[in-house]
């Protein structure tokens, strides 16, 4: 049987307080590096970037209120917020497609410090199938479902050419797999029930052109026609 991800929803976490929680966990684990004890809800939301007032009501719906004049306790709000993202649970993930992304993924230390095991890594190309890496074999891609079921694994990480993923998609999801980080560009059609989060680099450098464009605006006073920014991108 899957495990479902985090306890949040099914307390009645708003989504948009969920999205924000692991925004505020990284900014608690640099605090408790630097040896931290307690933190006001005003320097914590300027770590992790967002107002004090939003902070404040997204830690109550965890029942936690900080202590008048102290703030919050840095080591009991990093469990609380862990407990409910689910993360003091040991969550086996497995890795579809083993090219440079795959392996950049695979390769990633910050996977087991928060929670999550690197436990398959699968791929269809026959000169991959057999590679050690990160101290396991690449399994084919026909092993899928037999891995998923063997092994455990609760979050299955697509990073397969777009032309793929849906079939990945469909025949995890038959496999029992609720939960998906997709990684190739493509909107993956899927059953009620379960939770995909896309990550599109292409769509945040968009979107980062989009600002730059807007700022070079500001500057000149004008729009930047199309002949400016093929223009100042060559310069």
């Amino acid at each position: 049987m899957i495990r479902r991800m985090s306890r949040a929803r099914e307390r009645g976490i708003p989504d948009a307080t969920v999205a924000r929680l692991p925004l505020y966990l990284r900014a608690l684990n640099g605090l408790s590096e630097r040896s931290t004890a307690t933190v006001s809800s005003e320097d914590l939301a300027l770590a992790a970037g967002v107002n004090s007032a939003k902070l404040r009501k997204d830690l109550s719906h965890l029942g936690s209120y900080g202590t008048r004049g102290v703030g919050y306790d840095v080591q009991y709000l990093i469990y609380q917020i862990s407990r409910e993202l689910g993360l003091t649970q040991d969550w086996a993930v497995a890795i579809v497609g083993v090219g440079n992304l795959g392996r950049a993924l695979a390769n990633y230390g910050g996977f087991v410090s928060r929670g999550f095991r690197v436990a398959a890594l699968l791929d269809a190309d026959t000169a991959v199938v057999g590679e050690h890496l990160v101290g396991m074999a690449v399994d084919h891609i026909d092993q899928l479902e037999e891995v998923i079921n063997q092994r455990g694994v609760s979050i299955v990480v697509i990073a397969t050419p777009a032309s793929a993923a849906q079939q990945v998609a469909d025949r995890v999801i038959a496999a029992g797999i609720t939960s998906i980080l997709n990684f190739a560009p493509v909107v993956l059609n899927v059953p009620d029930g379960v939770d995909v989060r896309k990550v599109d680099l292409s769509t945040e450098l968009q979107i980062l052109a989009f600002h730059e464009q807007r700022k070079a605006e500001r500057e000149t006073g004008s729009p930047m026609m199309a002949d400016d920014w093929a223009e100042a991108m060559d310069a």
